[in-house]
């Protein structure tokens, strides 16, 4: 069970701020129980320098995000317990400055350009490489040590997946998955259908049974709809164990791979279930998810599957109840994705890199440097893992089970064979609306297939990956670079 739960606070705030532009919200200051509170300080004094020694000690750093999941909001979330050391290790705090996804790279170029750059932003896969190729993140070996035994572990990721020329642009304090299939165990049961938690144990759960539990689940006549959200397509072709551009970690070089019979496969896949009436038609309702809800009508039985990241459903009790079913009564449940019937027999998920990047012109490198160790730490420390276990068991009533498939899914992200690395908007604005394309195949009213998207769309991916190849090899990580815009 090591290092899920801290990999699971990370997101637990997205799903209530995302887009929100409020400044009413006010910070509640939560804390430990006594007995807590020393076990967690006493396991630092291990890890983590003494405060006297650190130069950051009692510093505020900018974190610049959509999102805060460090400071509490409500008196009923858990407490980050990273964040809670750096601030009571150490006196440090945390400034926000909140921004909205659809605008976040425009307003942070806007502060680079004034001068009045924030410290951090989140070390998501999609800052990389056209943000680091412009100058808008700084590496970050020049502030802390990979070869330090708090960072060795998670070298070879954030070198592999994560440089340029032998140069990291991400803090990796962790990696951790990207989407799940999510789902309701009293809808499953009312329809007479395996329970998918017991296939994936039983290495059982795989296209085929998913395909044909979402066709006879299907009913536009009854507003029924297997899929619904912005996140199957992307699922489902990855879960190919390919994906439509790859990086190839020794030449660090993007290569085109839509010629891939696994991904050919899981088009098909995804083509079938919209000519089937699987897919919630969000496309005739102004793009919109039903209720405009991540996960919308799961607990009325009206859809069957909700393909996102497990961020979606890290709430409240009954933020989550009212959504997805009744934590109380177990309801909720999620599973990996299935696996290709044709493909090699594994299960894959996307990987994602937990941690932080260094804005350029940032003033307190070294805050953002310590934050992340309080963040390692609490991933590798077994007494803090057990007290944020306890967290999610009483305050948003995980279940063992819930917990043991969130650990499951870890070790698909992390373990050689099934490691994916999904750059999306990384690979910048127009090489990302190309392979949109491709992975979109589902999201229409008249889906093309595999051979039409490629006869379209293939010299404009070929145009853009030779673009961002050549920009990646002229940049030169050991200069002094500006941001470009």
């Amino acid at each position: 069970m090591k290092r899920i739960i801290a990999m699971l606070m990370a997101g637990l705030m997205i799903m209530a701020l995302v887009g929100c532009g409020s400044s009413s919200r006010e910070v509640v200051q939560l804390t430990f129980a006594t007995q807590d509170a020393e076990a967690i300080l006493n396991a630092a004094g291990v890890y983590l320098p003494n405060a006297e020694e650190t130069a950051a000690t009692g510093s505020t750093v900018r974190w610049f995000a959509w999102y805060d999941g460090m400071q509490n909001y409500s008196e009923d979330e858990i407490i980050n317990s990273g964040y809670w050391t750096f601030q009571e290790k150490y006196g440090c705090a945390i400034k926000w400055d909140e921004c909205t996804w659809e605008t976040r790279y425009d307003e942070l170029a806007t502060l680079i350009l004034a001068s009045n750059s924030p410290d951090f932003y989140p070390g998501d896969n999609e800052i990389f490489p056209t943000r680091c190729v412009k100058g808008m993140f700084v590496p970050v070996d020049d502030y802390m040590d990979y070869d330090d035994p708090l960072w060795a572990d998670e070298k070879d990721y954030a070198y592999n997946y994560f440089s340029i020329k032998d140069r990291p642009y991400i803090i990796v304090y962790d990696n951790s998955f990207g989407n799940v299939v999510a789902y309701n165990r009293r809808v499953i049961e009312e329809w007479g259908y395996d329970d998918p938690a017991e296939l994936y144990w039983n290495d059982e759960w795989t296209w085929d049974v998913f395909y044909e539990m979402c066709v006879d689940f299907s009913d536009p006549d009854e507003d029924r709809y297997a899929l619904d959200g912005w996140g199957y397509n992307h699922g489902i072709m990855h879960s190919s164990g390919e994906t439509i551009i790859v990086y190839n970690t020794e030449t660090q070089q993007y290569e085109i791979n839509v010629d891939s019979p696994a991904i050919e496969r899981a088009a098909q896949l995804l083509y079938d279930l919209n000519k089937n009436d699987c897919i919630y038609p969000r496309w005739n309702n102004g793009w919109s998810l039903r209720n405009s809800t991540e996960g919308g009508g799961m607990k009325e039985g009206l859809l069957l599957f909700y393909i996102r990241g497990s961020w979606v459903f890290t709430g409240t009790v009954s933020e989550i109840s009212a959504v997805f079913g009744d934590v109380t009564e177990g309801e909720l449940m999620f599973v990996p994705l299935p696996r290709d019937d044709d493909g090699d027999g594994y299960y894959y998920t996307e990987s994602t890199s937990l941690g932080y990047c260094i804005v350029q012109g940032a003033s307190n490198p070294e805050g953002v440097v310590l934050l992340a160790a309080c963040m390692r730490f609490k991933v590798l420390d077994p007494t803090v893992i057990s007290i944020d276990r306890i967290q999610l068991e009483e305050t948003y009533l995980w279940t063992e089970e819930m917990l043991e498939m969130y650990d499951e899914c870890y070790r698909l992200a992390s373990s050689a064979e099934n490691l994916i690395v999904v750059y999306d908007s990384g690979l910048g604005d127009k090489l990302q609306a190309v392979t949109e394309k491709y992975e979109s195949i589902a999201d229409s009213s008249d889906a093309s297939t595999w051979a039409q998207i490629k006869e379209a769309y293939n010299e404009q991916l070929e145009y853009y990956v030779a673009e961002l190849n050549a920009q990646i090899e002229s940049y030169d990580p050991y200069a002094m670079n500006d941001y470009e815009g």
